[in-house]
């Protein structure tokens, strides 16, 4: 006891920086402490006040209301409303819209707070998997009725989003803040994920040209026939990047991602004083998860069925609003993400959630809606027309070149940006004749 206290005086008087294990390690001896203690036992009692909220109730608090982009839940709701007593499409389309935006990101909080039970190598198989839900989901329904051309749009939009807007924005803060210096980050792990966006490349440029060059030997079915193996070829290079990134090169790309995530733990906990614990329980992440999932298919049926009348309503053509609007929605949640792990300057974090996340959709997303569609009958395919086909090609030969260097700045970053302006502006005047 004398020792301990002696500690807590220590730690009165001046502060004295802790490890995550120390801190972890103190925050439950002092917890056996803690009603004798007062107000030395701050770090214990701020952990036990996160256990005590650790319950049914707190759970609901911390998913549903503590964040303040929950002020956007109340639209999904209005939007069934309005579907069934308006029929306004464009209302429903806006109101779908923006009540699928917290969602999204709540889906990624709690793949994180699961992640906190099942370590990096589980936590990253799924991120994999909801990391991207709502694109999914969307594009799972929009399939299902029939609509290839939005599915195709929604998800490329979802890549050139995350390469341009989300990285740009990413960069542009992180160089703003921190202009003094030079922001780096790892370049092999960038060349892996920049050559793995050039396979799919690869991919979906093989059955465009196969089309515009009227080369099939079999018209429509060859293209679709090379579309489908080219999509199982993707699923298993994709698998075995996941596995040589969470198992073969464990040490050489995981434990460096590892090191700045604990790095910013740490600082966190420092910062606020508190140890870094979830804030929900396995089983409660598990059911939000099941819950938020279930909800942004609701959504996403009503959103979908709404696209064709919006487009109508607002004069707005399809392909923008499946290319630009749509992905905006999805990525919300990377696009935080990324842009506060950028002002920290964990720019590894931030390539990991804006290039990974491009990498899933072309690698994972793309190829398994082939796949589905294979299942379900629908004949969607590789073929993204041309004009998409060489918008994704130049994109992501321009992020390759901005990450060539392993270095970042604010420039860079605005040069993102408005590529992606000229993009957004190419699809809101672009016909498409394929409908």
């Amino acid at each position: 006891m004398g020792h301990v206290e002696e500690k807590i005086d220590l730690e009165s008087d001046e502060e004295i920086p802790f490890s995550s294990s120390q801190t972890t390690s103190k925050a439950h001896t002092f917890d056996f402490e803690a009603s004798h203690v007062g107000s030395h036992a701050k770090l214990c009692t701020s952990w036990v006040f996160k256990q005590m909220q650790i319950r049914p109730f707190g759970s609901i608090y911390i998913i549903l209301i503590k964040a303040k982009i929950n002020m956007l839940l109340p639209f999904g709701p209005l939007a069934i409303l309005l579907h069934y007593l308006t029929g306004k499409h464009g209302w429903v389309f806006l109101f779908s819209l923006l009540g699928i935006t917290p969602l999204a990101e709540r889906l990624g909080y709690a793949t994180e707070q699961l992640a906190f039970y099942t370590g990096p190598t589980v936590g990253g198989l799924l991120n994999a998997t909801f990391g991207n839900a709502t694109e999914m989901i969307i594009s799972i329904y929009a399939l299902k009725n029939g609509m290839i051309r939005v599915v195709k749009q929604s998800l490329l939009g979802s890549i050139l989003s995350n390469m341009l807007l989300v990285l740009g924005c990413a960069f542009f803060t992180g160089g703003i803040i921190h202009h003094q210096k030079v922001q780096r980050f790892n370049k092999a792990a960038a060349v892996v994920n920049s050559g793995l966006l050039l396979m799919a490349v690869m991919g979906i440029l093989f059955p465009a040209v196969l089309h515009y060059t009227h080369t099939e030997k079999h018209y429509g079915k060859s293209e679709l026939s090379l579309s489908r193996f080219s999509s199982c070829i993707m699923l298993v290079a994709y698998g075995s990047y996941l596995f040589f990134q969470l198992r073969s090169q464990h040490n050489f790309y995981g434990s460096l991602d590892e090191g700045h995530v604990e790095e910013a733990r740490n600082s966190v906990a420092e910062d606020s004083d508190e140890v870094e614990v979830p804030d929900i329980t396995q089983w409660e992440a598990l059911g939000w998860l099941a819950i938020l999932t279930l909800w942004v298919s609701v959504l996403s049926g009503y959103l979908v069925n709404a696209i064709q009348g919006a487009s109508d309503s607002w004069n707005i053509p399809m392909a923008f609003i499946s290319v630009i609007l749509l992905p905006i929605v999805g990525n919300a949640a990377e696009h935080a993400s990324a842009i506060m792990f950028a002002m920290k300057d964990k720019l590894d974090i931030t390539l990991g959630v804006a290039i990974g996340s491009s990498t899933q959709i072309s690698m994972f997303v793309i190829p398994f809606c082939v796949v589905v569609g294979w299942f379900m009958g629908k004949p969607m395919d590789l073929n993204f027309q041309l004009f998409e086909t060489a918008t994704l090609f130049i994109t992501v030969l321009v992020v390759a070149f901005m990450l060539q260097e392993g270095t970042s700045n604010y420039f860079k970053g605005l040069m993102l940006i408005l590529s992606y302006l000229i993009v957004a502006a190419s699809f809101f005047v672009h016909v498409d004749l394929s409908n």
